[in-house]
């Protein structure tokens, strides 16, 4: 039972480490996009609509929701501010 733990976490870690790996190469790149495509293919084919599942659990949850937009919008503020850095004050004086 042991080996059958210590192979299975084993196996997950290097795996993992491949798929990373192999995401940045050029040929997986192109593998990405191509899985990529055929899943929008068949959501397309299968009529999947995330967007509108994305609505309803907002009106479900809508505290949540409104949590949620506003760290989005602060992520925003800050990306935008990022380069702008307030003055530095030590002892009372602007540095």
């Amino acid at each position: 039972m042991w080996l059958w733990i210590v192979s299975s976490i084993t196996g997950s870690i290097l795996g993992e480490a491949s798929a990373n790996w192999f995401e940045k190469t050029r040929v997986g790149r192109w593998f990405y996009k191509k899985v990529n495509n055929y899943y929008n293919w068949a959501a397309g084919m299968l009529g999947l609509e995330v967007l509108k599942a994305e609505n309803k659990w907002k009106k479900k949850y809508p505290h949540i929701a409104a949590k949620i937009d506003k760290l989005e919008q602060r992520i925003n503020e800050l990306e935008k501010n990022k380069f702008r850095r307030p003055p530095a004050h030590i002892g009372g004086k602007v540095f």
